[in-house]
C-alpha cells in the first residue's frame, strides 16, 4: 500500500543512499526529480527540495506526496486561505522553517476574505490545541467550533491538523532548507474542488457514497490491504466524511507493478508508529499498533516491557524510535 506512513521512516534509511546534491549531510536529493501533472502546485519544472528528497527514496511516494499536500490544502469543502492560515501557525509552533516558508507564499497568493475571518480563528484555534495536545479538544472546545463548521467540516479540520503536523515534521526530518526560488515566484493555486458551505447538516456526497462502496469492498474480506482483520477501522469511517482526503492520504490500496520494495521493516515502522502514539497519548492508536506488532510475532511480554523502557528493543528499532519521539516533540530542534 501506498501510504504516507512509509514516509515516516524515509529518513533512516537515507544515509546509505546515493544522491548528486543534498539538503543536508544526511539526505540525498534526486535532482531530476519530476512530478506528475500540477500536483506539486509548481510550474516551469520547479520541483520543491521535499518531494526530491522522497523521490530519491521512492519516485512513486513522491507523486502521491505532491497529490496529498494539493488535496488537503485545496480540496474537501473549506477554503483554502483558512488551512493555510492554519499551517502557519502549526509551522510556528513546531518551529518548521522550511514548511511555514512554503504555507507563507501560498497563503499571500490565496488571501483570507474578511467574511471568514471568524471562521479562521476557530480553525486556527483548533490546529494550535491539537498541536499542543493530540488529545486536548474538550466537548466545549467542539461545541464551539459546531457554531461554524458541521460534521464533516470538523472531520476536515481534524485532517488538516493532522496532515500539517506531518508535514511539518517529514520536512524536519528530510533536512530540507527553504528553496531559493520561494521568493521570487508565484504558486500555481488550483480552482477549489467544491464549493465552501455554512455550516448545517451535512449531506453524503456522491463521492462519499462511492468511496464508502470501496472501503466495503477493501476492508469486507482478508487480504493484505487488511492486514489488522478488524473490519472497517472508526478512523477510516470518520475520514470518509472527506472522501479526497481519504483517498489520497491513503495514497493508493495496491503497490503498482515493479514499485521497490519498503526499504525499512515493517516491525521498524510499527514501532515508530508505536513510540509516537505513546509520545500523543492517543490509545486508539497504541492499541492498533500493538495488534500490528503482534500480527508481525512480537511477543508480548517485549511489548509489556516497553512500557517500562527500551531494552527490549534491537538496536535499529532504538534509534528508529528515539528518531521518532524528537521528531514528534520538537521537529525544529533536529541537528545533523
Amino acid at each position: 500500500m501506498r501510504s504516507p506512513a512509509f514516509l515516516a521512516a524515509l529518513a533512516l534509511s537515507a544515509a546509505v543512499l546515493p544522491g548528486a546534491s543534498r539538503a543536508s549531510d544526511v539526505f540525498p536529493l534526486a535532482a531530476g526529480a519530476t512530478v506528475t501533472g500540477a500536483d506539486s502546485l509548481e510550474a516551469d519544472g520547479r520541483v520543491p527540495d521535499y518531494l526530491k528528497a522522497v523521490a530519491a527514496v521512492n519516485p512513486d511516494q513522491a507523486a502521491s506526496l505532491a497529490h496529498l499536500t494539493k488535496t488537503v490544502l485545496f480540496g474537501g469543502t473549506l477554503p483554502p486561505p483558512l488551512k493555510l492560515a492554519m499551517g502557519l501557525k502549526v509551522a510556528d509552533l513546531t518551529g518548521a522553517r522550511y514548511a511555514g516558508a512554503h504555507f507563507q507564499r501560498l497563503a499571500k497568493a490565496a488571501p483570507t476574505s474578511p467574511a471568514d475571518r471568524e471562521r479562521v480563528a476557530l480553525a486556527v484555534g483548533f490546529a494550535a490545541l491539537l498541536t499542543r495536545d493530540a488529545v486536548g479538544a474538550t466537548d466545549e472546545d467542539f461545541a464551539r467550533l459546531r457554531t461554524k463548521f458541521n460534521d464533516a467540516q470538523l472531520v476536515e479540520l481534524t485532517m488538516t491538523t493532522c496532515f500539517l503536523n506531518y508535514f511539518t515534521r517529514l520536512t524536519a526530518g528530510l533536512g530540507v532548507t527553504p528553496e531559493p526560488w520561494l521568493a521570487t515566484t508565484r504558486p500555481q493555486l488550483p480552482a477549489q474542488s467544491a464549493p465552501y458551505a455554512p455550516a448545517r447538516v451535512t449531506l453524503a456526497s456522491d463521492d462519499e457514497l462511492r468511496m464508502g462502496v470501496l472501503v466495503q469492498e477493501r476492508f469486507g474480506k482478508p487480504g493484505p490491504n487488511n492486514s489488522l482483520g478488524v473490519g472497517i477501522p472508526n478512523s477510516v469511517r470518520a475520514m470518509l466524511r472527506v472522501p479526497d482526503f481519504y483517498e489520497a492520504w491513503m495514497g493508493g490500496w495496491s503497490p503498482r507493478p515493479n514499485a521497490p520494495a519498503p526499504l525499512v521493516p515493517r516491525t521498524i515502522l510499527l514501532q515508530v508508529s508505536l513510540a509516537v502514539s505513546k509520545v500523543n497519548a492517543c490509545r486508539y492508536c497504541t492499541v492498533h499498533q500493538i495488534v500490528g506488532l503482534r500480527k508481525q510475532g512480537v511477543e508480548i511480554g517485549k511489548l509489556l516491557s516497553l512500557e517500562k523502557s527500551d531494552d527490549a528493543l534491537t538496536s535499529e528499532e532504538k534509534a528508529a524510535v528515539t528518531f521518532a519521539r524528537k521528531l514528534s516533540k520538537s521537529p525544529g530542534a533536529l541537528t545533523e
